[in-house]
């Protein structure tokens, strides 16, 4: 090893201490380097990564096309302002609404941003009738801005920030009656997740979905589909919500996270449903570098290779792996385990904390993410194989701390 990795390794804890803002209670693990369904320290202990990034490397690390693809548009053009038009940028969009139905498509950094998009997509829709209240739900999580933790039905995230941003109502989640009683002559949208993911992988029913359209149909509402984690091949589907219920179509979806196997970029789309696709036009809404022709490039990559290595349907027996194997252990720690696809939520008996579990299981050599105080949640990359997912489970199984 290098001096230049020697001294990296001695400082790196020191260095974050001193310059980098404590937003994030992090774990003392410092990360190398990365391959597949895998990273190693500095030390070369090797690790299983089943949070990829919090959803975000949907074909891993290093993945040598992507590596190429980078390269090759790099050494092109990387960024040019969105006053301009690029090829990259305008083939994205034809595929992403290829895949999710007939309107056009924003493109930001994050997935913050893309909800922030639809959360302006729904006030604009609404303002010729004074209607900018959006319904949301208790568990929900829709980003750090301060949109986004209004529109967010945790209260952890708003301490400290008030006044928040009026106009948002957190309703039970999956609760039919409390929307049909919330519905007022200001509601302009409906806003969920398909799939809650930091609020612990909970999954919306499919009549629930129904019902929804139903509503927003009936009182000229838009119901928008944050899909900044469940979507994009997650699920064992494109749209995470058709996992669910693929006979409705929702007026705007956003994504983030699993685009660009890591590149920033988020995105949101809008239906050409009564013109909303063309709802926000110039001067209302930008972004200096979303879209650029390098992340778009990126983009491109990860769902065509997504679609033509059969992604989606190794989500769907991989996740079938991971399930039914906890299920199958009947390990005294698990209370539950919930999933759809590649998205997994393990319910940890009282007594036993998500903190503590994810710590243990690192120290087993196995990375997941905590979700609230009881839920730990696996997100492994969507090309991982039978191999990798049979030796995750024998690490989860082994490394599982006790009540």
């Amino acid at each position: 090893m290098g001096n230049l990795a020697v001294q990296i390794m001695s400082t790196l804890s020191d260095l974050y201490s001193e310059f980098v803002m404590p937003t994030y209670g992090r774990f003392d693990l410092e990360i190398a380097r990365g391959a597949g369904s895998r990273v190693w320290d500095f030390d070369g202990k090797e690790y299983l990564d089943y949070g990829a990034g919090i959803a975000v490397c949907s074909l891993g690390h290093a993945h040598p096309e992507i590596t190429e693809t980078i390269a090759k548009q790099a050494a092109t053009l990387i960024h040019t302002s969105n006053l301009y038009k690029t090829q990259p940028q305008a083939l994205l969009a034809q595929r992403l609404v290829g895949i999710t139905g007939p309107g056009k498509v924003f493109f930001g950094n994050s997935g913050a941003e893309a909800n922030e998009g639809l959360i302006k997509l729904t006030r604009k829709f609404g303002s010729e009738t004074g209607r900018y209240e959006i319904l949301t739900f208790l568990g929900s999580f829709h980003g750090r801005t301060m949109a986004g933790i209004s529109a967010t039905g945790q209260e952890k995230v708003k301490k400290g920030f008030a006044p928040l941003l009026e106009g948002f109502q957190h309703l039970p989640f999956g609760d039919i009656k409390a929307v049909k009683a919330a519905i007022g002559p200001k509601t302009a949208g409906i806003l969920l997740e398909p799939v809650q993911g930091e609020g612990g992988i909970h999954i919306a029913a499919a009549d629930f979905l129904r019902q929804l359209r139903q509503l927003a149909d009936e009182h000229n509402l838009l119901l928008l589909f944050d899909e900044i984690q469940c979507g994009l091949g997650r699920t064992g589907e494109w749209c995470g919500w058709r996992s669910l219920a693929p006979d409705i179509q929702p007026d705007g979806v956003s994504w983030a996270k699993g685009i660009a196997n890591g590149v920033p970029l988020g995105a949101f789309w809008a239906s050409s449903n009564r013109g909303l696709c063309d709802l926000l036009g110039p001067g209302t809404h930008g972004t200096t570098y979303g879209g650029n022709p390098l992340v778009s490039a990126v983009g491109n990559k990860v769902l065509e290779i997504i679609e033509r290595d059969n992604l989606l349907d190794n989500a769907k027996a991989r996740g079938a792996q991971l399930r039914d194997g906890l299920l199958a252990a009947n390990h005294p720690s698990i209370d539950t385990v919930r999933a759809l696809g590649l998205m997994l939520g393990i319910e940890l008996v009282p007594g036993i904390t998500a903190i503590d579990t994810v710590k243990a299981l690192m120290a087993g050599g196995l990375l997941t993410i905590p979700a609230g105080e009881k839920v730990v949640r696996l997100l492994p990359p969507l090309n991982v194989t039978p191999e990798d997912t049979a030796e995750s489970l024998d690490r989860i199984l082994k490394n599982l701390p006790k009540a």
